[in-house]
């Protein structure tokens, strides 16, 4: 297995990812533009799990950008396949995207959220060091 930033999607890449966002999230519907857009856009970094023939297993985003108080980057979407669980990878994958910011962003202040029913995730982060803020979040 191994983890990479893409910053282009071949049809399987492309197929591959599709199927992942449906396991993170059945109420939205990911588009291949959307997914495209994602790639290629100066402010996000993709990363992806491939395993040993090519196919992309996982995959986390990280969103940067520029505040009044300073730089900061999002980690966004994170998911592993479900087949692929249970073998650290969500850790690998996660350690590489903070290794990646804290190298290439500087100060850069990581932020992410994640729903409350999914533990495993919620305890992989906290174990990677990242704290619980008190606070709202809103979506409009």
């Amino acid at each position: 297995m191994t983890i990479k930033e893409l910053t282009t999607l071949s049809e399987q890449q492309l197929e591959d990812v599709l199927k992942l966002m449906k396991e993170l999230t059945t109420e939205l519907v990911v588009t291949p533009e959307m997914l495209q857009r994602t790639v290629t856009s100066p402010g996000s970094h993709f990363f992806a799990i491939e395993n040993e023939v090519g196919h992309i297993v996982g995959c986390a985003t990280l969103c940067v950008y520029d505040s009044p108080t300073g730089r900061k980057a999002v980690v966004e979407d994170v998911v592993v396949s479900s087949a692929c669980r249970g073998q650290g990878l969500g850790r690998k994958l996660m350690e590489h995207v903070i290794v990646y910011a804290r190298q290439e962003l500087g100060g850069v202040e990581l932020h992410l959220t994640s729903r409350p029913h999914r533990v495993a995730a919620n305890e992989l982060y906290q174990k990677l060091g990242f704290k619980r803020k008190e606070t709202n979040v809103y979506v409009l």
